[in-house]
This record gives C-alpha cells, sequence and structure tokens, in this order.
C-alpha cells in the first residue's frame, strides 16, 4: 500500500499547519492553521488551498490555537463537507476561537476595505460536522483507516494523531507540551510507528528556565510592587494565560507575594479560563488534586476580569502597583497594544514576556533590544524593562524532543521522521540532531512537497 503526505502549511514556518494524508480512496487533513506574525499573513491566508477542500472526506485537529484551526471555517467556506475529529475541550475552545476572530476580521474588513474570511454561517457550519473523541478512544475514518488520540500536553484537550492501516502507523505530534507545565500532564511518547510528522519550534533550543519560572515570575511581581510599577505580561488568551494565573494564584495564596491588582483584560481570556475551570479532568492530577482541596485556581485577591473597553481603558487609572495580563502574546494584535503603547515608555515598567516571539514582530523587535517600535501608528519609545521567561513555553525544547522520538525508537525505528512547525534553522538543527544522535532517517520538507509512503 501507498500513500502521500502532502505538507501545505507549518513548513518552514511556525505557524499554519496544514497537511494531508492521502491513500487514494481517503484524503484526510491534520490541522488546518492561520499563518501569523508574518507581514504578509493576511493575504496568504486569504489564497486558496493547494488541495480541493470539496475532496476531503476527514479532518483531524490536533489543538485549538488558532496557528493550527484558523482557516477551518474557510476550508468549510471553499467546500470541505467530510467530518471533523478532535477531543472534546478543542471543540468547545475551538467555537469561543473562532468567534473571536471573525470579529476581528469584521473590525479589519470595515477599516481596511476587504473580506473576512469566512462568515458566522461558515463556524456554524464547521461546528455541525465536528465529532468529538476520547483519547485512547479508537474510529474508523474508512479505507482501513482508523485513528487514535493521544495526549500531547501541550494545551488543554491537545491531541497526538495516530493513524493506522494495515499494521502500519503514521503519528502527527501536532505540538508537544514542554514538561514540567503549570496546568497539563507530560506528553504521551509514540511508539512502533513508521512514520511521524512533528513540530520542531524549539527544535534548536534548550528551555533553560523551567526549574526556576516561578522564582522569575516572582522576582518580577516582587519589583513590580517595590517600585510601585506595572507588570505587563502579553499572554496568549489560550493555556499560557491559565498558567500565569495559577502561578501567581499559588504565589499570592502561599504568602510569597503580597497581594497585588492583576488585571486579566482579555474577553477571550476570559472565556478559555471557563472551559478550563468546567474541564479539570484534562487537568495533570496534582492540578486535580489542588481543586479537590477547594483552590479556585484561578481566582485571588486583587484579580479583576476587564470584560469591555471602557474598564480596560480604566486600568491606567489605578495608580499602584499592577499587573496587566493580555492578549495577543506576540503584541500583534489585541489589548496589550494599548497598554503597550501607555506604560512602556515608564521605566518603573516591566514587560514580561513569556512565549514565542515571531521574526519580525513586534514582541520580537522588542525581546531583541529595540528602544523604538511602532504600534498602531504610534511611535514608542522603550523606557521600560523588557525581560523573558522562555521557562513558560507551552513547546517541548529541543532535548525534550529528541527523547520524545528516542522513547518510541526502541521497539521499532521509524522509516521516515518529517521535522515541520518550527523556523527553518530550528527544524534543519533538531533534524540533524535526529540523525546524528538516534540514527533516524529525519527530513524537513519543502513547502508543498508530495512525498510517497509506504501506508
Amino acid at each position: 500500500m501507498s500513500s502521500t503526505l502532502g505538507f501545505y502549511g507549518g513548513v518552514g514556518s511556525v505557524t499554519g499547519a496544514n497537511f494531508m494524508l492521502d491513500t487514494g480512496d481517503l484524503a484526510l487533513l491534520v490541522d488546518c492553521g492561520l499563518v501569523q506574525g508574518d507581514q504578509f499573513a493576511q493575504a496568504i491566508n486569504a489564497e486558496p488551498f493547494a488541495y480541493d477542500p470539496k475532496k476531503i472526506d476527514v479532518l483531524l485537529v490536533t489543538h485549538a490555537h488558532a496557528d493550527h484551526i484558523g482557516r477551518i471555517p474557510k476550508l468549510v467556506k471553499d467546500g470541505f463537507r467530510g467530518k471533523i475529529y478532535s477531543t472534546i475541550p478543542t471543540k468547545e475552545l475551538a467555537a469561543i476561537m473562532f468567534d473571536d476572530a471573525l470579529h476581528i476580521m469584521q473590525y479589519e474588513a470595515e477599516r481596511d476595505d476587504r473580506q473576512p474570511l469566512y462568515s458566522a454561517n461558515d463556524i456554524e457550519l464547521a461546528l455541525s460536522l465536528w465529532d468529538t473523541l476520547e483519547y485512547h478512544e479508537s474510529t474508523e475514518l474508512g479505507d482501513g483507516v482508523s485513528v487514535e488520540l493521544q495526549n500531547a500536553g501541550h494545551i488543554l484537550g491537545s491531541a497526538m494523531v495516530h493513524l493506522s492501516r494495515g499494521g502500519k502507523k503514521v503519528v502527527f505530534t501536532g505540538d508537544v507540551g514542554n514538561v514540567p507545565q503549570p496546568l497539563m500532564d507530560k506528553p504521551e511518547i509514540p511508539q512502533e510507528y513508521e512514520y511521524m510528522v512533528m513540530e520542531s519550534v524549539y527544535g534548536d533550543r534548550v528551555h533553560e528556565e523551567v526549574a526556576e519560572r516561578t522564582a522569575i515570575l516572582k522576582h518580577h511581581i516582587e519589583r513590580t510592587i517595590a517600585q510601585e510599577g506595572t507588570l505587563i505580561i502579553p499572554a496568549f488568551s489560550l493555556e499560557r494565560t491559565q498558567g500565569i494565573l495559577f502561578e501567581i494564584n499559588n504565589l499570592i495564596e502561599s504568602g510569597e507575594v503580597p497581594s497585588i491588582k492583576t488585571y486579566l483584560d482579555s474577553p477571550l481570556a476570559i472565556r478559555v479560563t471557563d472551559v478550563y475551570a468546567d474541564s479539570t479532568k484534562y487537568l495533570k492530577p496534582a492540578v486535580q488534586d489542588q481543586i479537590a482541596g477547594g483552590d479556585d485556581i484561578f481566582s485571588f485577591e486583587g484579580l479583576s476580569f476587564t470584560e469591555t473597553v471602557k474598564e480596560s481603558s480604566q486600568i491606567a487609572r489605578f495608580g499602584g502597583p499592577k499587573i496587566i495580563i493580555a492578549g495577543s502574546g506576540m503584541s500583534h494584535g489585541g489589548r496589550i497594544r494599548e497598554h503597550e503603547k501607555r506604560f512602556l515608555s515608564d521605566p518603573r515598567t516591566t514587560l514580561l514576556l513569556v512565549g514565542y516571539q515571531t521574526v519580525g514582530g513586534i514582541g520580537r523587535l522588542m525581546q531583541d533590544g529595540a528602544k523604538q517600535v511602532w504600534i498602531d501608528g504610534t511611535d514608542v519609545r522603550i523606557k521600560a524593562t523588557v525581560a523573558t521567561i522562555r521557562g513558560y513555553s507551552g513547546h517541548a525544547d529541543r532535548n525534550q524532543l529528541i527523547d520524545l522520538v528516542y522513547g518510541g525508537i526502541q521497539k521499532q525505528m521509524p522509516k521516515q521522521v518529517f521535522v515541520t512547525m518550527g523556523e527553518e534553522r530550528a527544524s534543519l538543527f533538531l533534524t540533524q540532531r535526529l540523525r546524528d544522535y538516534l540514527g533516524v532517517n529525519a527530513v524537513a520538507p519543502e513547502q508543498n512537497a508530495e512525498i510517497e509512503i509506504d501506508f
């Protein structure tokens, strides 16, 4: 048997994941995400797909980040009518993410005179096509192919996709979780597969600050209190925000830091946090035990949720020390930009970056030491301290990715590992490490590559 793997997104780039497995009688996709961060991203996302959406039978979704789900309603708009599968939390979170993205696109369409990628009707139709699976629940997809989802440990409900046919297996890792994370359990290690399509966001570096990340966060909170300043945390609304809230909750409730006025300034993050609160069985056991003991892990003294724009604008009126957590995590949109424009020129401000910053983005420029940036047409002089905690990354680092492969090759060496979903440097670095250290036949495919495999 032979099938074709198509690499139509997430190649040479962290974002835009979109892969196809075509057996000849069954065409299935794994993820259908937005390209993000690139100055040409909007134009790229609006382009036609490299395949006919009407001919796709199944879409499998690894998790609910926009760079893995963001073009699903467009896929439906362009004719897809097949089945969609994911875990329950991924579907619930995707519905929220789609709705939020549509509101942003509608606003930008009015401002820039262009059409949104999709409509509310496209979202509704996509969700009507969507079924859910529990981890380790096997389902037949057709042409002898079955799917099983295993825990990827990345965000709530994230999964690795295991496809089996005729005794052979192809694994799509999606995004692999960092270990340890505040809320998520460690990823499961795939076993006995012929092919793997894996991520490589941090394929060329190590998260050196994992062990001390809480201590670093504590340091910046204490410094903010001492200076009566402002701690700004641009955080992705999905997972990073909930992890940070959990850490602050524990620091305050344990008495390690005094209570401090903390604003969660993101309607999206507030809605996502509600899903986390209702899906505790997907959190790691230690967190479940803490909740069972009576701790509301997303609530602590001083925390406020700012739903409206008016409430957001009033944050600046509070003159005492404060923490502002707002989206987006790469500072390319959302309410965080208003706070950056207002506070970055104050030397008592700390901008704390806790996630990946895409090349060319405002967050990356500031991380690399820029003293002046343009935000929404405003010239912002940076006098604030800009700090980074890489230990909060939701992505596995180089060593963890190598261990993910190493842990699965003791019984069977895979025929090929395809390294994707990373900047070119990271993907190529990890590819070479897998070859040199493990003897694995690893390759970094090119955009739109179509590779025949024995499956």
